[in-house]
């Protein structure tokens, strides 16, 4: 039997509705499976924390994060409390950066049971790889003569050994999917970080010519999103270029509530975080309508990556089956609760696991 200790930290605002229900389906994967043993840890670390302690976790978080084996967070963000550049910085990218989760991947397809906004889309099913750890998120800069005559720097920082692995990344998945990739690029008009991207992105290609390989500008590859998604199949961006096309992603799939993504440390020397896309929603919060499949995928993602495939397969099979017979939330033009939805994943799940 695998025992997986897992840290889990809910967050702000449809975060604390959607993790309890998450946790549940991998509950019911636990008593499935036979072979598998959860842990659940909770910290309540988020916004709150902040107004309480002045940070958004202790000063010793993460020295307690990296004792775990993955770490399952629901949301981050109260910006009526705390500014996002506080919250995120303070919580979610402390957490990717100090456990070196620098690849960050975000699955979208049109799941069955679903509408896509887009005009009688073909199927799709593609990954965003995103370079999760520096490009154009790093913090080497600074603001000076504030007033009329205020200037602002901001420097992207891209390092060969970070980015060779993510293309590195994107290419082995590719391998096992329908193997293509496409690099985000926009070299036309940032004239050094990115002709260095597609110079990594021509050299790792080389490992591996069985693998189709274009290089698309990212105003360009954001349209082909919309207008025909099912021709990607592995897209892999800088930090910024794959946060904003994955969000499409979500979008086109129906709801960014249904998106879900994971941190990976693909060197498993310490915990990766499995994490939805869709924020902690404010609007939304505490009314018992969000949208957990988001999380439930998540959760899929980090059954995938502790080797346990069988079941994360299983588990979208079942949010799938849930979403033909119509339960869905507000979000996706249902009525039906968080509850709800998580209740018939289960009974879903618990169906296909006889």
């Amino acid at each position: 039997m695998k025992h997986h200790n897992i840290a889990v930290i809910p967050g702000d605002g449809v975060g604390k509705e959607v993790v309890p229900e998450a946790i549940r389906c991998l509950e019911a994967v636990a008593e499935i499976h036979g072979g598998i043993r959860w842990s659940f840890t909770h910290f309540p670390w988020n916004c709150e924390y902040y107004l309480e302690h002045g940070s958004m976790m202790p000063e010793n978080g993460m020295d307690i994060l990296k004792q775990f084996d993955q770490i399952f967070l629901g949301a981050v963000g109260m910006p009526n409390l705390v500014p996002d550049h506080i919250s995120l910085w303070g919580l979610l990218v402390a957490i990717r950066r100090e456990c070196e989760q620098s690849v960050n991947v975000r699955p979208a397809r049109l799941l069955r049971g679903l509408t896509s906004p887009l005009r009688d889309p073909a199927p799709f099913d593609f990954v965003v790889v995103r370079e999760n750890s520096e490009g154009e998120y790093s913090q080497i800069g600074g603001r000076i003569h504030h007033g009329q005559e205020e200037i602002v720097i901001q420097s992207a920082v891209f390092t060969r050994r970070q980015t060779e692995k993510v293309m590195r990344y994107a290419f082995e998945l590719a391998s096992k999917r329908r193997k293509s990739v496409t690099s985000a690029t926009k070299s036309n008009g940032i004239v050094h970080s990115m002709p260095f991207w597609d110079e990594v992105f021509d050299k790792v290609g080389q490992d591996f010519p069985d693998i189709r390989q274009s290089k698309v500008h990212v105003d360009a590859l954001a349209a082909y999103l919309v207008m025909r998604p099912g021709q990607l199949d592995v897209i892999v961006g800088s930090n910024l270029f794959g946060d904003i096309l994955s969000d499409i992603g979500g979008a086109i799939m129906g709801s960014i509530g249904i998106a879900p993504a994971a941190n990976l440390n693909i060197e498993r020397k310490y915990p990766s975080m499995f994490e939805p896309v869709h924020g902690s929603a404010p609007d939304i919060a505490g009314k018992g309508i969000a949208n957990p499949i988001g999380q439930i995928w998540t959760a899929k993602e980090m059954l995938d990556f502790i080797g346990h495939e069988d079941m994360g397969s299983l588990l979208l099979e079942a949010i799938e089956r849930t979403l033909e017979a119509g339960v869905k939330t507000l979000d996706l033009g249902g009525r039906a609760t968080t509850r709800e939805v998580t209740d018939t994943v289960i009974a879903n799940l618990r169906e296909l696991g006889k």
